[in-house]
């Protein structure tokens, strides 16, 4: 899996030292650090006091990014220069202020219920308007926290080695949130947390209550450790490599896989095997270069690989065979009643109304967090029941459409500016290390699969994809052979 001559990096050449982190790199660290392992324990940040919780520990990425603009040092090598990379955020932000100020829905009370009446129209029909206001600015105030404190790690971390340890503590929390998940799984628990609390989903697993947002963020958690591993291999002769950490990630890999098709997630067991199948492949074009320089025989490393790929498979299924099954029999059933129907049955569905909705109000949308309030008035599912009680969504299931939807093109663009514009800045160093490549491929899984699905509504998700991003295009301007910024 790696060649036998390999170059160490400058950082741990012997007789090398590495700069110690200053203050406020630590602070850093470990706020990134919290903020996710709090979000992943605390039911994947979907309760409302998780939520809560993660935005005001998010803000404290604000103080940490206004004293980094206080570092002399950091002004005088560029190190403040991804700053101009905020303007996306900057005006994605004064799009969601504006309307705050236009609601197009009022509150009315029911009885004792707080009910949602659609307004006669939007003060000013010219401006960005609001169906939540309140539900707006939640959502606004926990993205920025978010945003910014993984921007942090760009504004602020100057090793690549930290970098790697944060990773490498994200890749061992979870791999014990996969140990967890799968003895709770086969305990037949009742509920999250071995039953100590209920959740609406039968199929949860771990602290995540819906499967397939467990399923994405275990996905890019094997993206962070195959990225880890191959570095490993790169920098590490042979014995050196089965020494190191990177023998451990290869379990966490393991353990991630197997709990992946354990939470029953069919669409990111698919996104699983396709990310491990790129892995293999680039795993077996190490193998035939490194024939190409030396004259040994990649037949007996090969081998073993296939070998340890057949045992990891047949375990992962003997643990999981009662999922698969009970997951390919509803497949079968749903396939069945999408030809009886000549359909492609209730979720098509749900994206056309969600398409209407967001036909509506094309440029700007209806405002964050609205989703739930205004679809009802595009809801066509209840005239197609069987009881014709209406059917409620609070999710498109396709983050795409619903950003479309609450925020427009114009927001949506916005959105898609913030992730972009880190990425074209960095571009001549995003092939710098292996650990970048796996980061940012499996963020763009993720992005893919948000078309399908909504792994975004997700707060841990949220979270590790912005970390991951945010390592991934500033690792490469740490690495050896550049010492000023490369933007």
């Amino acid at each position: 899996m790696d060649p036998p001559h390999a170059v160490r990096d400058q950082a741990t050449r012997p007789g090398r030292r590495s700069r110690p982190l200053g203050p406020l790199e630590r602070a850093t660290l470990a706020h990134v650090a919290v903020l996710l392992i709090f979000a992943t324990w605390g039911y994947g940040g979907n309760v409302s006091w998780t939520r809560t919780g993660l935005a005001l520990w998010a803000s404290l990425g604000a103080a940490i990014t206004l004293a980094a603009l206080g570092d002399r040092e950091a002004r005088s090598h560029g190190y403040l220069r991804p700053l101009r990379w905020l303007w996306p955020l900057g005006a994605f932000n004064l799009l969601v202020l504006a309307s705050l100020f236009n609601p197009t829905f009022h509150p009315v009370m029911f009885g004792s219920e707080l009910l949602y009446a659609q307004s006669a129209g939007p003060r000013w029909p010219w401006l960005p308007s609001s169906a939540r206001p309140d539900r707006a600015l939640q959502a606004l105030w926990f993205f920025d926290g978010v945003y910014l404190s993984c921007f942090n790690l760009v504004l602020v971390v100057r090793q690549r080695r930290a970098l790697r340890g944060l990773l490498a503590l994200f890749a061992v929390n979870a791999g014990l949130l996969a140990v967890f998940g799968t003895v709770q799984k086969l305990a037949a628990a009742p509920g999250l947390y071995f039953g100590a609390r209920a959740t609406p989903q039968a199929h949860f697993f771990a602290s995540f209550i819906y499967p397939n947002h467990w399923g994405a963020f275990a996905v890019l958690m094997v993206a962070v450790c195959l990225g880890l591993i191959f570095h490993f291999a790169r920098r590490l002769a042979t014995r050196e490599f089965w020494h190191s950490p990177a023998s451990g990630l290869l379990v966490v890999v393991l353990l991630l896989a197997v709990s992946v098709p354990l939470s029953q997630s069919r669409s990111c067991t698919a996104l699983l095997l396709a990310l491990l199948a790129l892995a293999f492949a680039h795993w077996l074009l190490r193998l035939l270069r490194r024939q190409r320089k030396s004259t040994e025989s990649i037949v007996l490393p090969f081998g073993a690989g296939i070998l340890a790929i057949l045992l990891a498979g047949a375990f992962a299924y003997h643990l999981a065979r009662t999922e698969i099954g009970a997951r390919l029999a509803t497949t079968r059933e749903q396939i069945a009643e999408m030809r009886a129907h000549d359909s492609f049955g209730s979720r098509a569905l749900l994206y056309r109304d969600t398409w209407h909705m967001a036909l509506a109000k094309p440029w700007c949308g209806w405002g964050l967090g609205s989703y739930p309030t205004v679809f009802f008035l595009y809801n066509t599912q209840q005239d197609q029941a069987a009881d014709h009680l209406p059917m409620y969504f609070n999710d498109a299931h396709s983050d795409w459409l619903q950003s479309l939807a609450e925020a427009g093109v114009i927001g949506t663009a916005l959105l898609a500016l913030a992730a972009f514009v880190p990425l074209y800045r960095r571009r001549h160093v995003l092939r710098a290390s292996p650990l970048t490549s796996y980061l940012l491929g499996g963020c763009g899984l993720l992005v893919f699969y948000a078309a399908l699905e909504f792994p975004f509504d997700n707060g841990a998700v949220v979270i590790a994809f912005w970390i991951c991003l945010f390592c991934g295009v500033h690792y490469g301007r740490l690495a050896p052979s550049g010492g000023r910024p490369a933007d």
